[in-house]
Protein backbone atom coordinates (compact mmCIF):
# COMPACT_ATOMS: atom_id res chain seq x y z
CA UNK A 1 0.00 0.00 0.00
CA UNK A 2 1.67 3.26 -1.18
CA UNK A 3 0.84 6.41 0.75
CA UNK A 4 3.39 8.84 -0.64
CA UNK A 5 1.96 10.63 -3.67
CA UNK A 6 3.14 13.69 -5.50
CA UNK A 7 -0.19 14.26 -7.25
CA UNK A 8 -3.59 14.21 -5.63
CA UNK A 9 -6.90 16.01 -6.03
CA UNK A 10 -6.70 18.89 -3.56
CA UNK A 11 -10.46 19.34 -3.63
CA UNK A 12 -10.95 15.92 -2.07
CA UNK A 13 -8.61 16.24 0.90
CA UNK A 14 -8.07 18.10 4.13
CA UNK A 15 -4.33 18.72 4.51
CA UNK A 16 -2.71 18.98 7.94
CA UNK A 17 0.86 20.05 8.56
CA UNK A 18 2.37 18.32 11.58
CA UNK A 19 5.61 18.57 13.48
CA UNK A 20 6.42 15.06 14.62
CA UNK A 21 9.11 13.56 16.82
CA UNK A 22 9.45 9.78 16.62
CA UNK A 23 11.33 7.13 18.58
CA UNK A 24 12.05 5.37 15.29
CA UNK A 25 11.69 7.45 12.12
CA UNK A 26 9.60 10.30 10.81
CA UNK A 27 8.30 7.92 8.14
CA UNK A 28 6.94 5.45 10.70
CA UNK A 29 5.33 8.22 12.75
CA UNK A 30 3.68 9.72 9.65
CA UNK A 31 2.53 6.27 8.53
CA UNK A 32 1.02 5.62 11.97
CA UNK A 33 -1.05 8.80 11.70
CA UNK A 34 -2.00 8.42 8.04
CA UNK A 35 -3.24 4.86 8.43
CA UNK A 36 -4.28 4.95 12.08
CA UNK A 37 -6.39 8.07 11.62
CA UNK A 38 -8.08 6.85 8.47
CA UNK A 39 -8.63 3.15 7.74
CA UNK A 40 -7.21 1.16 10.65
CA UNK A 41 -4.37 -0.27 12.70
CA UNK A 42 -1.02 1.10 11.46
CA UNK A 43 0.68 -2.28 11.80
CA UNK A 44 -1.98 -4.86 10.92
CA UNK A 45 -3.67 -5.24 7.53
CA UNK A 46 -6.82 -7.28 6.93
CA UNK A 47 -8.83 -8.73 4.09
CA UNK A 48 -11.53 -6.07 4.30
CA UNK A 49 -9.07 -3.44 3.11
CA UNK A 50 -9.78 -3.77 -0.59
CA UNK A 51 -7.84 -1.79 -3.16
CA UNK A 52 -10.90 0.37 -3.84
CA UNK A 53 -11.49 1.08 -0.14
CA UNK A 54 -7.86 2.03 0.45
CA UNK A 55 -7.76 4.21 -2.64
CA UNK A 56 -10.77 6.22 -1.46
CA UNK A 57 -10.31 6.36 2.30
CA UNK A 58 -6.65 6.12 3.30
CA UNK A 59 -4.81 9.32 4.25
CA UNK A 60 -1.79 10.32 2.18
CA UNK A 61 1.68 11.29 3.32
CA UNK A 62 2.71 14.19 1.11
CA UNK A 63 6.44 13.54 1.18
CA UNK A 64 8.98 11.09 -0.21
CA UNK A 65 9.41 8.01 1.96
CA UNK A 66 13.19 8.03 1.58
CA UNK A 67 13.49 11.54 3.02
CA UNK A 68 11.34 10.73 6.02
CA UNK A 69 13.24 7.53 6.80
CA UNK A 70 16.43 9.51 7.44
CA UNK A 71 14.95 11.73 10.15
CA UNK A 72 13.39 11.22 13.56
CA UNK A 73 11.68 14.58 13.72
CA UNK A 74 10.43 17.29 11.40
CA UNK A 75 7.45 18.66 9.57
CA UNK A 76 5.26 16.57 7.33
CA UNK A 77 1.93 17.12 5.59
CA UNK A 78 -0.77 14.46 5.68
CA UNK A 79 -3.89 14.63 3.48
CA UNK A 80 -7.11 13.23 4.97
CA UNK A 81 -9.87 12.24 2.51
CA UNK A 82 -12.98 14.36 2.77
CA UNK A 83 -14.80 11.15 1.90
CA UNK A 84 -14.20 10.09 5.52
CA UNK A 85 -16.24 12.91 7.03
CA UNK A 86 -19.63 14.54 6.56
CA UNK A 87 -18.33 18.05 7.15
CA UNK A 88 -21.76 19.68 7.40
CA UNK A 89 -23.03 17.39 10.16
CA UNK A 90 -19.85 15.97 11.69
CA UNK A 91 -18.35 19.45 11.64
CA UNK A 92 -15.24 20.62 13.45
CA UNK A 93 -15.73 18.15 16.30
CA UNK A 94 -15.21 15.12 14.07
CA UNK A 95 -12.56 16.91 12.04
CA UNK A 96 -10.50 17.29 15.23
CA UNK A 97 -11.08 13.64 16.12
CA UNK A 98 -9.43 12.70 12.83
CA UNK A 99 -6.50 15.08 12.85
CA UNK A 100 -5.62 14.94 16.57
CA UNK A 101 -7.02 11.72 17.94
CA UNK A 102 -5.60 8.19 18.08
CA UNK A 103 -2.00 9.23 17.36
CA UNK A 104 -1.79 10.40 20.96
CA UNK A 105 -1.90 6.70 21.90
CA UNK A 106 0.84 5.57 19.51
CA UNK A 107 3.98 4.65 21.46
CA UNK A 108 6.57 5.65 18.87
CA UNK A 109 5.31 9.25 18.68
CA UNK A 110 6.98 11.45 21.30
CA UNK A 111 5.62 14.76 20.00
CA UNK A 112 2.83 15.77 17.66
CA UNK A 113 1.99 19.39 16.91
CA UNK A 114 -0.69 20.57 14.47
CA UNK A 115 1.06 23.47 12.75
CA UNK A 116 -1.47 24.34 10.06
CA UNK A 117 -4.58 23.10 8.31
CA UNK A 118 -5.72 23.55 4.70
CA UNK A 119 -9.20 22.94 3.34
CA UNK A 120 -10.16 23.22 -0.33
CA UNK A 121 -10.31 26.86 -1.43
CA UNK A 122 -14.02 26.68 -2.22
CA UNK A 123 -14.95 25.21 1.17
CA UNK A 124 -16.04 27.04 4.31
CA UNK A 125 -18.70 26.31 6.87
CA UNK A 126 -19.72 29.96 7.15
CA UNK A 127 -18.43 33.47 6.89
CA UNK A 128 -18.90 35.72 9.94
CA UNK A 129 -22.45 37.03 9.87
CA UNK A 130 -21.19 40.53 10.64
CA UNK A 131 -17.40 40.44 11.03
CA UNK A 132 -15.19 43.52 11.18
CA UNK A 133 -17.20 45.47 8.62
CA UNK A 134 -20.56 44.74 10.24
CA UNK A 135 -19.30 45.51 13.74
CA UNK A 136 -17.91 48.88 12.62
CA UNK A 137 -21.14 49.67 10.79
CA UNK A 138 -23.29 48.87 13.82
CA UNK A 139 -21.14 50.80 16.30
CA UNK A 140 -20.31 53.57 13.82
CA UNK A 141 -16.65 53.39 14.82
CA UNK A 142 -14.09 53.61 12.02
CA UNK A 143 -10.31 53.92 11.68
CA UNK A 144 -9.55 53.25 15.33
CA UNK A 145 -9.82 50.41 17.85
CA UNK A 146 -13.21 49.62 19.32
CA UNK A 147 -13.59 49.99 23.07
CA UNK A 148 -14.87 47.00 24.95
CA UNK A 149 -15.74 46.66 28.62
CA UNK A 150 -16.00 43.43 30.63
CA UNK A 151 -18.50 43.08 33.46
CA UNK A 152 -16.86 42.91 36.90
CA UNK A 153 -17.30 41.38 39.42
CA UNK A 154 -17.35 38.29 37.24
CA UNK A 155 -20.27 36.81 39.13
CA UNK A 156 -22.35 37.78 42.16
CA UNK A 157 -24.06 40.92 40.93
CA UNK A 158 -27.85 41.07 41.02
CA UNK A 159 -29.60 42.10 37.78
CA UNK A 160 -30.22 45.71 38.86
CA UNK A 161 -26.62 46.04 40.06
CA UNK A 162 -25.36 44.67 36.74
CA UNK A 163 -27.51 47.24 34.95
CA UNK A 164 -25.85 50.04 36.91
CA UNK A 165 -22.41 48.73 35.88
CA UNK A 166 -23.57 48.67 32.25
CA UNK A 167 -24.89 52.24 32.49
CA UNK A 168 -21.56 53.56 33.77
CA UNK A 169 -19.61 51.81 31.03
CA UNK A 170 -21.93 53.13 28.33
CA UNK A 171 -21.82 56.65 29.75
CA UNK A 172 -18.04 56.35 29.70
CA UNK A 173 -18.03 55.60 25.98
CA UNK A 174 -17.74 51.84 25.41
CA UNK A 175 -18.78 50.32 22.08
CA UNK A 176 -19.01 46.74 23.31
CA UNK A 177 -19.73 45.02 26.61
CA UNK A 178 -19.00 41.40 27.37
CA UNK A 179 -20.19 39.40 30.34
CA UNK A 180 -17.37 37.39 31.85
CA UNK A 181 -17.16 33.69 31.01
CA UNK A 182 -17.72 32.81 34.68
CA UNK A 183 -21.30 34.06 34.49
CA UNK A 184 -23.79 32.02 32.48
CA UNK A 185 -27.11 31.58 34.29
CA UNK A 186 -26.50 31.80 38.05
CA UNK A 187 -29.42 32.06 40.47
CA UNK A 188 -28.21 35.47 41.60
CA UNK A 189 -28.48 36.92 38.10
CA UNK A 190 -30.73 34.83 35.83
CA UNK A 191 -30.14 35.25 32.12
CA UNK A 192 -33.74 36.10 31.30
CA UNK A 193 -33.99 38.80 33.95
CA UNK A 194 -30.66 40.53 33.29
CA UNK A 195 -30.95 40.49 29.48
CA UNK A 196 -34.41 42.09 29.63
CA UNK A 197 -33.14 44.91 31.85
CA UNK A 198 -29.95 45.57 29.90
CA UNK A 199 -31.47 45.49 26.42
CA UNK A 200 -34.32 47.79 27.46
CA UNK A 201 -31.68 50.32 28.55
CA UNK A 202 -29.56 49.83 25.42
CA UNK A 203 -32.46 50.27 23.00
CA UNK A 204 -31.43 52.80 20.37
CA UNK A 205 -27.79 52.84 21.52
CA UNK A 206 -24.97 51.68 19.23
CA UNK A 207 -23.54 49.29 21.82
CA UNK A 208 -23.04 45.55 21.41
CA UNK A 209 -23.82 43.53 24.55
CA UNK A 210 -22.47 39.95 24.53
CA UNK A 211 -24.45 37.73 26.88
CA UNK A 212 -22.57 34.74 28.30
CA UNK A 213 -24.55 31.66 27.28
CA UNK A 214 -22.09 28.91 28.28
CA UNK A 215 -23.70 25.55 28.96
CA UNK A 216 -24.06 21.99 27.81
CA UNK A 217 -26.07 21.10 24.72
CA UNK A 218 -29.01 21.71 24.28
CA UNK A 219 -29.05 24.44 26.94
CA UNK A 220 -26.45 26.59 25.21
CA UNK A 221 -28.54 26.65 22.02
CA UNK A 222 -31.71 27.31 24.00
CA UNK A 223 -29.97 30.26 25.67
CA UNK A 224 -28.92 31.72 22.34
CA UNK A 225 -32.53 31.59 21.16
CA UNK A 226 -33.69 33.17 24.40
CA UNK A 227 -31.21 36.04 24.08
CA UNK A 228 -32.57 36.75 20.61
CA UNK A 229 -36.20 36.67 21.79
CA UNK A 230 -35.34 39.07 24.61
CA UNK A 231 -33.95 41.59 22.14
CA UNK A 232 -30.27 40.79 22.62
CA UNK A 233 -27.73 41.58 19.92
CA UNK A 234 -24.77 39.34 20.82
CA UNK A 235 -23.70 36.19 22.62
CA UNK A 236 -20.42 35.20 24.21
CA UNK A 237 -19.41 31.54 24.30
CA UNK A 238 -16.30 30.05 25.86
CA UNK A 239 -14.84 27.19 23.84
CA UNK A 240 -15.28 24.81 26.80
CA UNK A 241 -18.98 24.80 25.84
CA UNK A 242 -17.88 22.75 22.82
CA UNK A 243 -15.75 23.80 19.90
CA UNK A 244 -18.44 22.89 17.38
CA UNK A 245 -21.08 24.99 19.17
CA UNK A 246 -20.07 28.10 17.20
CA UNK A 247 -21.05 26.40 13.98
CA UNK A 248 -24.32 25.25 15.57
CA UNK A 249 -25.09 28.83 16.63
CA UNK A 250 -24.35 30.17 13.17
CA UNK A 251 -26.70 27.57 11.68
CA UNK A 252 -29.54 29.23 13.62
CA UNK A 253 -28.92 32.26 11.38
CA UNK A 254 -29.99 34.74 14.04
CA UNK A 255 -28.93 38.41 13.88
CA UNK A 256 -26.53 38.06 16.81
CA UNK A 257 -22.87 39.01 17.01
CA UNK A 258 -20.89 35.92 18.06
CA UNK A 259 -17.91 36.27 20.41
CA UNK A 260 -15.41 33.41 20.85
CA UNK A 261 -13.78 33.38 24.30
CA UNK A 262 -10.43 31.57 24.51
CA UNK A 263 -9.89 31.26 28.28
CA UNK A 264 -8.55 27.78 28.98
CA UNK A 265 -7.31 27.18 25.43
CA UNK A 266 -3.73 26.51 26.55
CA UNK A 267 -4.89 23.06 27.67
CA UNK A 268 -4.62 22.19 23.96
CA UNK A 269 -2.62 25.08 22.44
CA UNK A 270 0.36 25.45 24.81
CA UNK A 271 3.41 24.98 22.60
CA UNK A 272 5.40 23.56 25.54
CA UNK A 273 3.17 20.50 25.51
CA UNK A 274 4.31 17.39 23.63
CA UNK A 275 0.90 17.19 21.94
CA UNK A 276 -0.88 20.41 20.95
CA UNK A 277 -2.77 22.29 18.25
CA UNK A 278 -1.41 25.75 17.48
CA UNK A 279 -3.68 28.60 18.54
CA UNK A 280 -3.46 30.01 15.01
CA UNK A 281 -5.10 26.81 13.72
CA UNK A 282 -7.89 27.07 16.28
CA UNK A 283 -8.47 30.68 15.23
CA UNK A 284 -8.66 29.62 11.59
CA UNK A 285 -11.27 26.98 12.43
CA UNK A 286 -13.23 29.44 14.59
CA UNK A 287 -13.28 31.93 11.72
CA UNK A 288 -14.48 29.23 9.35
CA UNK A 289 -17.36 28.53 11.74
CA UNK A 290 -18.51 32.12 11.46
CA UNK A 291 -17.52 33.86 14.70
CA UNK A 292 -17.49 37.66 14.48
CA UNK A 293 -15.04 38.36 17.30
CA UNK A 294 -12.44 36.27 19.08
CA UNK A 295 -10.21 36.83 22.07
CA UNK A 296 -6.99 36.58 20.05
CA UNK A 297 -4.58 37.22 22.93
CA UNK A 298 -2.76 40.21 24.34
CA UNK A 299 0.54 42.09 24.22
CA UNK A 300 1.93 44.00 27.19
CA UNK A 301 -0.66 42.95 29.77
CA UNK A 302 -0.54 40.22 32.39
CA UNK A 303 -0.94 38.04 29.31
CA UNK A 304 1.73 39.09 26.83
CA UNK A 305 2.04 36.98 23.71
CA UNK A 306 5.01 36.95 21.38
CA UNK A 307 4.58 39.97 19.11
CA UNK A 308 5.31 38.13 15.86
CA UNK A 309 2.99 35.23 16.69
CA UNK A 310 0.16 37.52 17.78
CA UNK A 311 0.51 39.60 14.61
CA UNK A 312 0.29 36.42 12.51
CA UNK A 313 -2.86 35.39 14.37
CA UNK A 314 -4.44 38.82 13.94
CA UNK A 315 -3.58 38.81 10.23
CA UNK A 316 -5.16 35.35 9.87
CA UNK A 317 -8.32 36.58 11.60
CA UNK A 318 -8.37 39.69 9.42
CA UNK A 319 -8.25 37.55 6.29
CA UNK A 320 -11.34 35.73 7.58
CA UNK A 321 -13.18 38.96 8.44
CA UNK A 322 -13.02 38.29 12.19
CA UNK A 323 -12.35 41.11 14.67
CA UNK A 324 -9.52 40.26 17.14
CA UNK A 325 -10.14 41.14 20.76
CA UNK A 326 -7.06 42.01 22.84
CA UNK A 327 -7.63 41.47 26.52
CA UNK A 328 -5.99 40.37 29.81
CA UNK A 329 -4.26 43.46 31.12
CA UNK A 330 -5.25 46.11 28.56
CA UNK A 331 -5.18 49.64 30.00
CA UNK A 332 -5.09 53.23 28.66
CA UNK A 333 -1.30 53.44 28.75
CA UNK A 334 -1.04 50.49 26.35
CA UNK A 335 -3.42 51.63 23.63
CA UNK A 336 -0.94 53.76 21.69
CA UNK A 337 1.85 51.22 21.51
CA UNK A 338 -0.51 48.32 20.76
CA UNK A 339 -2.06 50.25 17.87
CA UNK A 340 1.43 51.11 16.60
CA UNK A 341 2.49 47.46 16.62
CA UNK A 342 -0.70 45.78 15.46
CA UNK A 343 -2.82 48.37 13.63
CA UNK A 344 -6.26 49.61 14.68
CA UNK A 345 -8.51 46.72 13.64
CA UNK A 346 -8.97 45.26 17.10
CA UNK A 347 -11.29 45.40 20.09
CA UNK A 348 -9.55 46.79 23.19
CA UNK A 349 -11.40 44.74 25.77
CA UNK A 350 -10.95 45.93 29.34
CA UNK A 351 -12.08 44.78 32.76
CA UNK A 352 -9.76 45.69 35.61
CA UNK A 353 -8.52 48.98 34.17
CA UNK A 354 -12.09 50.21 33.76
CA UNK A 355 -13.57 49.16 37.08
CA UNK A 356 -10.34 49.64 39.04
CA UNK A 357 -9.86 53.25 37.95
CA UNK A 358 -9.46 55.67 40.91
CA UNK A 359 -12.60 57.49 39.76
CA UNK A 360 -14.70 54.36 39.35
CA UNK A 361 -16.20 52.51 36.38
CA UNK A 362 -17.43 55.47 34.35
CA UNK A 363 -14.10 57.28 34.74
CA UNK A 364 -12.27 54.08 33.76
CA UNK A 365 -14.26 53.80 30.55
CA UNK A 366 -13.66 57.49 29.87
CA UNK A 367 -9.91 56.99 30.32
CA UNK A 368 -9.91 54.21 27.73
CA UNK A 369 -12.08 56.31 25.43
CA UNK A 370 -9.61 59.17 25.72
CA UNK A 371 -6.68 56.85 25.00
CA UNK A 372 -8.33 55.54 21.84
CA UNK A 373 -9.43 59.00 20.68
CA UNK A 374 -6.06 60.58 21.47
CA UNK A 375 -7.49 63.01 24.03
CA UNK A 376 -5.46 63.02 27.23
CA UNK A 377 -8.08 64.15 29.72
CA UNK A 378 -8.14 64.02 33.50
CA UNK A 379 -9.37 60.40 33.59
CA UNK A 380 -6.60 59.32 31.23
CA UNK A 381 -4.01 61.04 33.41
CA UNK A 382 -5.19 59.24 36.54
CA UNK A 383 -5.12 55.90 34.70
CA UNK A 384 -1.56 56.46 33.46
CA UNK A 385 -0.50 57.46 36.98
CA UNK A 386 -1.87 54.13 38.28
CA UNK A 387 -0.90 51.72 35.48
CA UNK A 388 1.83 53.57 33.62
CA UNK A 389 2.34 54.30 29.94
CA UNK A 390 4.31 52.05 27.61
CA UNK A 391 6.50 54.00 25.18
CA UNK A 392 6.45 53.21 21.45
Amino acid sequence: MRLNRKKYNKNKYLVVEYFLQSKTSLQEAAWAIAVGQSIGNPNVRNGWETKELVEKHVALILAEKEKLEKEKQGRVKIAFPLANINLKEDGVSQLLVQIMGGQLDIGIINKCFVEDIELPNDFRFFKPKFGVEGIRKFTEVYNKPLLGGIIKPKVGLRPKQLLEVVKEMVEGGVNFIKEDEIMANPDCCPLEERVSLVMKYLKGKRVIYAVCVNGDYPYVIDRVKKVYKLGGNAVHVNWWAGFGVYKAIRELDLPLFLFFQKSGDKIITNEKHAFHIKWKVMCKLAGMMGVDMIHAGMWGGYLSDDQKSLKEIMDELSSLGVLPSLSCGMHPGLVGVVSKKFGVDYLANVGGAIHGHPGGTKAGAMAMRQAIDGVEGKEYGLAVKKWGKVAF
